[in-house]
């Protein structure tokens, strides 16, 4: 018998189809049914982020009113930035300069202060001195008009045993702590926003170099024009506001001293200053004053005053205001009065204060970087109507759409 031929032998018993191959457990994937190995590290990284937004929400609510204090602070030392310029150009330490301007800014409000509680003072003693006359009056009218017997006597007593003094009296004695609380908060504010405003005003060539060394040239350039254009706003802003008081002041003090109103000057200063110092509402919150002072002496003289604040707010508005404020603010009435609003509406007073010289800050700004174009000479850009020809009236295209058909 022959050699026969090797046959390759078959394992009979190996399974038709073969395992699967493992699954790839490089970088990304997942092994088994378990997560992937990025979805921890995104969780962690999502809660460190939430946690971060949380603690820097908080620290902001709890810094809201320093913040606040900072930002009024800046306005105030870009309003006396001129002054401390021009002084320390002359030769003068820029801090001496500052500490002087300020000096002169505390002294004129203290004085305005002290002016006003005098007059309000006097104005207090003298309206309880005469409270019995006024109710004689009051009591007479009310007898002679509604046919009643009331007496003095009756009216004082009812007055003095009413619950409802009894319980203004408690209340205000309870309130007297809150009162004192909310006095002394204020001025630790004003003497916050006081001492940055030194620092901002004295060091600002320091801070103006500290800022531009972070940042490239170019950069540099457009920041300090920015700076140049807040001071010139904001100052222009302060010292036209300063002349319209003055002449306001005047106008006022003549009225009020020919009617014979006491009090005249400080009346005055009153008006002048509150009139141009608190926007839109300001010129009728001054002119309630003088009202009550000369309604104390005629009820006429009251509608006089009434009168003469609304013609001076319309004279200063429409020809007094846009020849001085054209060089310094040079903003539309319209777009002050949506600044202001804006302003209260995001920072309430202190929005109101300083939303005027911010806007004409930044609308300088961006003036620079808008380019514009010569307007055409079109009617219609002067609010007329372009001239028509005899066939361009109304009967002239019905009869061509007429004869079209």
């Amino acid at each position: 018998m022959g050699d026969t031929c090797p046959v390759a032998a078959t394992d009979d018993t190996a399974p038709d189809h073969a395992p699967p191959p493992p699954p790839d457990t490089g970088a990304g994937g997942s092994s088994g049914a378990g997560m992937p190995r990025w979805l921890p590290r995104a969780m962690a990284a999502a809660l460190v982020l939430f946690a971060c937004f949380q603690l820097a929400s908080w620290a902001f609510h709890q810094l809201i009113g320093l913040l606040l204090n900072i930002l009024i602070a800046f306005f105030l030392a870009l309003a006396v930035e001129p002054a401390v310029a021009r002084m320390s150009a002359r030769g003068m330490r820029r801090g001496l300069a500052t500490g002087l301007v300020y000096l002169g800014v505390i002294g004129a409000f203290a004085g305005f202060f002290t002016l006003m509680g005098s007059v309000l003072a006097d104005q207090i003693v003298t309206m309880v001195e005469n409270f019995p006359t006024y109710l004689d009056s009051v009591i007479s009218w009310i007898n002679r008009t509604f046919r009643t017997d009331l007496s003095r006597v009756e009216v004082q007593d009812s007055l003095l045993h009413s619950d409802w003094l009894r319980k203004y009296v408690q209340n205000s004695a309870g309130g007297v702590l809150d009162v004192s609380a909310t006095v002394l908060g204020g001025l630790f504010k004003l003497l916050t926003v006081l001492l940055f405003s030194f620092y901002f005003a004295a060091d600002g060539p320091r801070l103006r170099r500290a800022l531009c060394s972070v940042l490239p040239p170019t950069r540099q350039a457009e920041v300090l024009r920015a700076w140049e254009i807040a001071v010139d706003k904001t100052g222009g802003y302060l010292y036209s506001r300063a002349l319209m008081a003055l002449i306001s002041g005047g106008a006022h003090y003549v009225l009020l001293q020919v009617l014979g109103v006491p009090y005249a000057p400080a009346l005055a200063v009153w008006v002048g200053i509150i009139s141009q110092f608190i926007p839109t509402i300001g010129t009728y919150l001054a002119g309630a004053l003088p009202m009550l002072l000369a309604f104390t002496v005629d009820p006429w003289y009251a509608v006089w005053v009434l009168g003469f604040v609304v013609i001076y707010q319309q004279f200063e508005n429409y020809l007094l205001q846009p020849r001085i404020t054209a060089k310094t603010v040079d903003l539309h009435p319209a777009v002050a009065f949506g600044s202001v609003v804006a302003g209260t509406a995001l920072l309430g007073a202190v929005g109101a204060l300083i939303a005027i010289p911010a806007t004409a800050t930044l609308q300088a700004f961006l003036g620079a970087y808008v380019k514009r174009y010569d307007v055409t000479d079109d009617p219609r850009v002067h609010g007329r109507r372009p001239r028509r020809g005899p066939g361009d009236s109304v009967l002239g295209r019905l009869f061509r759409t007429w004869r079209r058909r």
